[in-house]
């Protein structure tokens, strides 16, 4: 099934043993149109927020389609081009993703073709025209292209989507086509490989300003842009090299709450059950998250690599709702002038929580987080929260436990066999 799906060379990373992987210079070249990426001290917000606490944070929004996804979009389509791939299919979900392979694709002359979750595609347009410029086909999903949207639709035809789904049809369509392979934007091993350039940067950055942080902070997902950003720091705690004792802090919508109210069990990454089981946090493989505007943060599942470092207490999780997202995104905006995508919004909110706390206790502390892409494309959901149409919402426990009971139904043994 891999050697189906992926490039050879991208297996072979998924479970290299090397601590380190040379970036070919071809992808180099591409990094070069945006990266290094920038590196600020929130200055603005410490002094809104009156913190002894110092605030930086890794902007990846500089890099053309917006976010952090092009650091392995830009990887994988160059791998696949290596292996005489013509065409590659994915979902995305806010469309970051898709937007960062369609970037990819067009710089190595493949084709893409994107299943994309049906209430982002309906709630940001632009992010549908962006991929298309780039050249890619854009379905929403679930959609009648495939066997697993057929069936969905028959079942349901309001259904609003999922990346579970989009998955399922984006592994589909890869299967019935020779010619393609499929390209997956979080969650492996080899992506979030990838994506620690951003920390290795953060590292050298902060080294100019004699600087190194107490807790690092990231939204999560799938798991890339938090892994991208605190794995080189977590390697520089468990080899000693830390100067300091060093905390890493993942944030994750309440609406999807995979880490901090999901289970650790093995499970489908898709809806339709094509892909292998794979021991991680999941709410199942059947749920279907909230129309909330952090389309990226809508995944069933997480890493499992991240989810291993949760489970051991490696890594501490915090959740939050949209609406107390959105507070604290307006409060960055008119600190910093920047607007966050919703997803990094959820750790802009973690680090104004901790700066405020460190105002009341008095301690001196340097955090780090990353602000993983603009919510340039996400102005219909800045509307409807300075309109005060944005509700709080959080996953109530019975929709989980009804999730869970349809995968240990089919799967008795997740339970017991870990």
């Amino acid at each position: 099934m891999l050697m189906r799906l992926f490039p050879k060379e991208l297996i072979m990373q998924e479970v290299s043993k090397e601590r380190f992987i040379q970036i070919p210079e071809e992808i180099r070249d591409v990094y070069r149109l945006y990266r290094p990426t920038p590196m600020y001290r929130a200055r603005g917000l410490e002094k809104a927020l009156k913190t002894p606490a110092k605030i930086y944070y890794k902007y990846e929004g500089v890099s053309p389609p917006g976010s952090h996804k092009p650091n392995t979009a830009v990887a994988q389509a160059y791998y696949n081009m290596r292996e005489g791939v013509e065409k590659l299919t994915t979902e995305t979900g806010a469309g970051q993703w898709g937007s960062a392979l369609a970037f990819g694709g067009a710089f190595f002359d493949i084709d893409v073709e994107v299943y994309m979750v049906r209430i982002s595609y309906e709630q940001k347009p632009y992010r549908r025209v962006l991929m298309q410029l780039y050249g890619a086909e854009v379905y929403p999903s679930p959609s009648e292209r495939t066997d697993v949207g057929k069936k969905i639709l028959a079942d349901d035809p309001d259904n609003t989507g999922s990346l579970g789904i989009a998955i399922s049809e984006a592994v589909e369509a890869c299967l019935k086509d020779e010619r393609a392979k499929y390209s997956l934007g979080s969650v492996l091993n080899n992506v979030l490989m990838h994506q620690t350039v951003i920390g290795q940067e953060a590292r050298e950055q902060l080294a100019i300003a004699d600087d190194y942080p107490d807790e690092v902070i990231g939204c999560v997902g799938g798991g890339s842009s938090f892994a991208g950003l605190f794995e080189p720091f977590y390697h520089d705690k468990v080899t000693g090299k830390a100067p300091k004792d060093i905390e890493f802090t993942a944030v994750e919508s309440t609406a999807c709450p995979s880490m901090s109210s999901g289970e650790y069990l093995y499970d489908h990454g898709d809806t339709g059950r094509i892909i292998p089981l794979v021991l991680m946090h999941t709410l199942g493989h059947d749920f279907i998250p909230d129309p909330i505007h952090a389309g990226g943060l809508r995944y069933h599942g997480m890493a499992p690599s991240l989810s291993l470092m949760a489970e051991e207490g490696a890594i501490r999780v915090r959740a939050h709702d949209q609406v107390e997202v959105f507070e604290a995104a307006a409060r960055f905006v008119m600190a910093e002038g920047i607007v966050p995508a919703p997803e990094p919004a959820h750790a802009v909110k973690a680090v104004i929580d901790e700066a405020l706390r460190c105002r009341e206790t008095g301690e001196e502390k340097t955090l780090l987080f990353l602000l993983c892409g603009h919510g340039h494309f996400d102005m219909k959901a800045y509307e409807d929260y300075l309109s005060g149409q944005l509700q709080p919402f959080t996953l109530p426990r019975e929709r989980i436990q009804e999730s869970l009971s349809e995968l240990k139904r089919l799967y008795p043994w997740v339970s017991e066999n870990r």
